[in-house]
């Protein structure tokens, strides 16, 4: 008898990232090629896709579609061909649901078909996922309602009932999810599910916001006469050695220099010791079309040049956009810059601070503006190219005067670039 493969999830996850089966490209007892593409994961921060450990036959599915999933847990099983019956007792290829649907409790190796009078017990059936959850917000099962395969308690449902939630509720004591609103009598509307990714940033940045790090912002302003001038003068060269030459690369550079002046930005606060890193990997938040906010990250940035950093930069956007970030590419930043200026925002404040992270600087809009200037004993009317950029940080982390004082050298650095 040739021996099973296992299907496991990736081993790699990017820290506080909760990570869902999306979907099943495969039903138990089609055949599968090594390599070939078979489960599709999606996180916080991208949707990568599991490769066929080996060439066989898909005979367990022991995760299903919408299940959170831990790091290298296993998922399901490959048998040779001579094998290629489905484990469980009365399964079939047409007990699994295809691609883009929830799979049944049928698909399981140890699952049997559940009457809908049984709900409640199935609801006892709960995963490692969900039972991690209700723990996490004080809940017990028989208190949420199950909109899962026979009753079943879900990840979801659990969210909805924690979010449901009067504060200061005793354990077991939450109702189950509240109903939906009705629409307003009159109004013309339509529904758009939540992707998974959608729904795990909106969570993210509460539990930034609300449950994690008080925010306080600063605000400067920065004059980019000098930048754009370095700028008209090396977007030549750059383009010859085919790298884009962007305003985010100087951005970059001149946060690298605040962070060496002010390493407690790039940190991250614990209960018992400040933790301040000694490398500098920062992210990038990038707007995807369809998918929302991804932040991958441009590790080492401090031993970079210029070029370098454009040249990275530019990997990373064209890899987010084109739906091929990997995890690592999104793993293990230690600070973030949001460049919101360019779909044409002025200021944005706060910007929710990337957990575990301490900080994260934004950009604003460059435009011309008239601005008063010191010329010997005379003031004057100029116009120059200026932009908002904010620091939202963490105050457990920093006080006001550190805030400035990376602001100020922030903002230095990109006025006399490229001192």
């Amino acid at each position: 008898m040739s021996a099973q493969l296992d299907i496991r999830s990736p081993a790699e996850q990017t820290e506080g990232t909760r990570s869902q089966l999306l979907r099943w490209l495969k039903r138990v007892g089609e055949s599968v090629a090594e390599n070939e593409p078979l489960i599709e994961i999606e996180t916080d921060k991208v949707t990568v896709e599991v490769a066929a450990p080996g060439s066989g036959v898909l005979v367990e599915i022991l995760k299903h579609e919408q299940e959170e999933i831990a790091p290298g847990e296993l998922l399901g099983r490959i048998a040779a061909a001579e094998e290629a019956r489905p484990a469980a007792t009365g399964a079939s290829p047409a007990g699994v649901a295809a691609a883009g649907t929830a799979a049944p409790e049928t698909a399981a190796v140890h699952s049997t078909a559940t009457p809908p009078a049984a709900a409640s017990a199935t609801a006892q059936a709960l995963s490692p996922a969900v039972r991690r959850l209700l723990a996490e917000h004080n809940l017990t099962a028989d208190k949420v309602q199950g909109t899962g395969p026979a009753g079943r308690v879900t990840i979801e449902d659990v969210l909805k009932a924690a979010a449901a939630a009067p504060s200061g509720s005793p354990a077991g004591a939450l109702p189950a999810a509240a109903p939906e609103p009705e629409p307003a009598a009159g109004i013309r509307s339509h529904r758009v599910p939540h992707s998974a990714i959608r729904r795990r940033i909106a969570e993210h940045m509460v539990q930034s916001l609300l449950h994690t790090a008080p925010h306080v912002t600063t605000v400067f302003e920065a004059d980019l006469t000098a930048v754009l001038k370095d700028r008209t003068g090396r977007r030549e060269e750059f383009e010859r050695r085919g790298v884009p030459l962007t305003l985010t690369a100087y951005f970059v550079q001149a946060a690298v220099t605040a962070i060496q002046a002010v390493p407690e930005a790039n940190s991250r606060w614990t209960d018992s010791a400040l933790e301040i890193y000694d490398d500098i990997h920062i992210g990038v938040a990038t707007a995807v079309e369809g998918s929302g906010l991804l932040v991958p990250v441009l590790r080492d940035a401090g031993a970079r040049d210029l070029f370098e950093v454009a040249r990275g930069l530019e990997e990373l956007v064209s890899r987010a956009r084109g739906g091929k970030l990997t995890p690592a590419d999104v793993r293990g930043g230690t600070f973030t810059i949001s460049n919101h200026g360019v779909s044409g925002s002025l200021l944005a404040a706060p910007i929710i601070i990337n957990q575990p992270q301490s900080a994260i600087l934004g950009v604003g809009k460059l435009e011309k503006r008239a601005v008063v200037v010191e010329a010997g004993d005379e003031q004057k009317i100029a116009v120059q190219p200026r932009c908002y950029v904010t620091l939202t940080l963490d105050h457990r982390v920093m006080d006001g005067h550190q805030a400035n004082r990376f602001m100020q050298t922030f903002v230095g650095r990109l006025t006399d670039w490229p001192a």
